[in-house]
């Protein structure tokens, strides 16, 4: 492999900013998990892959990440305000459009079968979005996991190359 092909993977996992976030998506996932077993008493790996749920993910991610890039390049910076506003949409889309479409598929999941010409296979998604207080709870998340792992780890990258280090 040449030194080019290389340096887009290694760039990747330079990106203390990507990691994080996405860190902090993947910790908000897994605490679901941890809240099926202790609220309601059940072991439901199903979910880890399912949308919705407290807290959101998504907005975990976009939060987490928005507040990396305000950390590297300034909160006055231009990349921050594009980072802050997309998260903006993505946790209102979460809390008003994706719940407004669950609260739908519940509505006509409910309808008689005789109602359609043809039945359907399986019924619609019903849990689509999130709560307030899930996307609150996930937007707390993001930004805490993200600035602890920035402030003490660094990037993949810088951390396997401190794992080298000690190992000798």
């Amino acid at each position: 492999m040449s030194d080019a092909s290389l340096a887009m993977p290694l760039q990747i996992f330079d990106n203390a900013v990507l990691a994080w976030g996405l860190a902090a998506c993947g910790l908000a996932q897994l605490s679901k998990l941890l809240i099926e077993l202790l609220l309601h008493r059940r072991w439901r790996p199903a979910v880890l892959i399912e949308t919705g749920g407290m807290p959101s993910s998504h907005s975990a991610l976009v939060t987490g990440t928005a507040t990396a890039v305000g950390w590297q390049e300034g909160f006055a910076s231009p990349v921050f305000a594009l980072a802050a506003a997309v998260a903006f949409v993505v946790m209102y889309d979460a809390s008003g459009v994706r719940r407004a479409a669950g609260f739908t598929a519940e509505r006509v999941n409910a309808l008689p079968e005789t109602l359609w010409e043809t039945p359907a296979v399986k019924p619609l998604k019903e849990r689509l979005g999130h709560s307030r207080l899930e996307v609150l709870v996930g937007s707390l998340m993001g930004p805490s996991i993200a600035l602890i792992g920035l402030s003490y780890v660094g990037s993949p990258l810088q951390l396997a190359q401190t794992i080298s280090e000690a190992l000798g």
